[in-house]
């Protein structure tokens, strides 16, 4: 169904010129689903976006084709793609704050896109939009039709921008990260709901995730992408159950989950090279724990060691291997590991400090404004009755359904919803209740407690470079610091969240949406805050980025006492790093107790289920 041959593509950026993508090749067969995984900015958005001819204005394709159905995509005029694009490629973006147009309501985009390929006009084509909006699990669709996107949280945006790719029936889609930012519970409906049309309908997917634990799921074949080429590509069964690559390997050890509590994860040392820079070797090679003298002085090829399995790694060139036992430097055995086991050490009993904050009947209410003088016509209660406490140095792990009320609480708990709902109850914080603070009570109390904010893009300042965004903070709230200092900290600072020190004098929109949620996070952390919310940090980040930033987390803590509400739909992460959970659903707090607690034997029917719907690596592989 599809087939790209030798794809490169260039970005012409400040640097030189960036060699985004360097001779991909792949093909898709019809009903298949094709994984394609790898570190944030290795290059998968991009190849997204150069088979849709999205690319950038500072971007093109340099050589290579796609061909789909026998036609020559490339070589189509842009009038033909708009036929194209929806009609027989659909995509399922990134990043649903930027994809949706934010004046128009949801009903009307994926009207538009139903009209437009395919023969419903009309009433017909707002049913249809209703149904697709009951069908990607958004509740009450009948009345959210009418709703516009900022009315929406992060995953139910989503759940959107998928409703209007499948509104127009296409024959193949590409989607990038599209379960991302949804609960276990959506996404399991989600990745059901696209079996079930590929089932029905023949439809290849081109499936880009750093989860993979979705990927051992759904796809058929993986690629594993790294610095802009393809360095592993094996059926999902052969690649979960013995992967080639050194990099494969070090991904499966840095996924989180409860048996590696007490311990360090397997973080991948390092970030991706930048891209500008010509390679005369194995571009993994400064990262690599097998790594050895022929990997620094050439390049190597892609060796196809079966008719579905190929990897590019010296280790598995016999030339290679024999040139370096002649050189007397020895290559290292290639051992394929079978199961992910993160770095060993002793369970470590924490002791917990005084409680640090007391939410007590917290109660969050949003007018609800009808008609064309937008008239209050009643309330919505986003949170009802919430009660829980964070002790010094604890992580309480908030969890739930997209929608459930999780962020609400977060907010209204860092005092960013003073103007926009009613707030009852109480947040007692190092005994001043937070919601009756102000002028310089308040001040001092933001330096104590940090936010990081679920969509990294709208909360990142377009028209600010990165040393400006982190050091803002600094001068707000730590006017104590000279402008050497601040400079320093920030500098570290940007080491510790894995981005290399270049990433200071760049802008957001330069970034991957993994390494702007990297900027956000060095954000919060810049003040040394002792209470930070964490709103789903990890969920735009790959597994290597990501057990970085849980180890940068659980060092913070353990070094600076600092205590974490994080809030989060991934359970392998909850399992690793939460002391205690609280379960939201509706408003209100369902089941708490200590993690172990909660996840052995949780006492609730909806806990159950959320349980239920984690993907499993093991039960795939199997």
């Amino acid at each position: 169904m599809l087939n790209v041959s030798d794809l490169k593509v260039a970005l012409d950026a400040d640097a030189g010129l960036v060699k985004a993508i360097d001779g991909l090749t792949l093909s898709i067969a019809r009903g298949e689903t094709f994984a394609l995984v790898g570190e944030s900015g290795c290059g998968k958005s991009m190849t997204a976006l150069a088979l849709m001819r999205l690319l950038p204005e500072n971007g093109k394709v340099t050589n290579g084709t796609l061909d789909i159905d026998g036609n020559e995509i490339f070589a189509l005029p842009e009038a033909a793609m708009r036929k194209v694009r929806g009609g027989k490629i659909g995509m399922i973006f990134q990043e649903p704050s930027t994809s949706l147009n934010p004046v128009m309501r949801v009903g009307d985009q994926i009207v538009e896109a139903i009209e437009a390929h395919t023969s419903l006009r009309g009433q017909a084509a707002r049913e249809k939009a209703i149904d697709w909006l009951r069908r990607v699990g958004i509740p009450e669709p009948e009345r959210r039709i009418d709703e516009y996107p900022f009315r929406m949280s992060g995953g139910q945006k989503q759940r959107v921008m998928i409703a209007i790719t499948l509104a127009g029936e296409p024959d193949f889609i590409v989607a990038d990260e599209p379960t991302t930012a949804l609960d276990v519970t959506i996404q399991a409906q989600i990745l059901d709901l696209l079996k079930q049309l590929q089932k029905e309908q023949g439809m290849g997917m081109l499936l880009i995730t750093h989860d993979l634990a979705v990927v051992s799921g759904m796809a058929h074949r993986v690629a594993l992408m790294y610095a802009g080429q393809i360095i592993e590509v094996a059926t999902a069964q052969e690649f979960f159950r013995a992967p080639k690559h050194p990099y494969a390997r070090l991904l499966l050890q840095a996924l989180p989950d409860s048996s590696k509590r007490g311990g360090t994860l397997a973080a991948i040392a390092g970030t991706v090279p930048p891209l500008w820079q010509e390679f005369h070797a194995c571009r993994f090679a400064p990262r690599c724990d097998k790594a050895f003298d022929t990997c620094g002085k050439r390049p190597p090829a892609l060796t196809h060691l079966s008719p579905t399995a190929s990897v590019r790694c010296f280790l598995y060139e016999p030339e290679a291997v024999a040139e370096a036992a002649r050189n007397g430097s020895g290559a290292p055995a290639a051992a394929p590991v079978t199961e992910s086991h993160g770095v060993e050490a002793a369970p470590v009993k924490k002791t917990l400090g005084d409680v640090l904050l007391d939410v007590q009947n917290l109660r969050v209410k949003f007018a609800i404004r009808k008609g064309m003088l937008r008239r209050v016509q009643g309330a919505f209660h986003a949170v009802d009755g919430v009660s829980f406490q964070v002790r010094a140095g604890e992580t309480l792990a908030l969890v739930g359904e997209s929608g459930c009320g999780k962020t609400t609480t977060g907010k209204a708990i860092v005092q960013l919803l003073r103007n926009q709902a009613v707030i009852e109850g109480k947040a007692v914080f190092n005994g001043a209740d937070l919601f009756t603070q102000e002028g310089e009570a308040l001040r001092n109390a933001r330096r104590s407690i940090q936010i990081i904010f679920q969509d990294p893009f709208a909360s990142l300042d377009p028209r600010m470079r990165v040393f400006d965004i982190l050091e803002e903070g600094l001068l707000a709230l730590r006017p104590d610091l000279d402008a050497n200092t601040r400079r320093t900290n920030l500098e570290r600072l940007v080491d510790q969240v894995g981005l290399r020190r270049d990433a200071l004098a760049r802008y957001p929109h330069e970034f991957s949406g993994g390494q702007r949620q990297r900027i956000a996070i060095a954000r919060a952390l810049a003040v040394e805050p002792k209470l930070i919310v964490c709103d789903e940090p990890t969920s735009a980040l790959d597994v290597s980025v990501q057990a970085q930033i849980l180890n940068l987390l659980k060092d913070l803590q353990r070094e600076l006492g600092v205590s974490y509400l994080f809030i989060t739909h991934n359970i392998g992460v909850v399992e690793y790093i939460a002391d205690n959970i609280a379960v939201m659903q509706r408003g209100r707090i369902e089941e708490a107790g200590s993690a172990q607690t909660v996840l052995e034997n949780p006492r609730t029917d909806y806990t159950r289920t959320l349980l239920a719907a984690v993907p499993r690596i093991e039960a795939a592989a199997a």
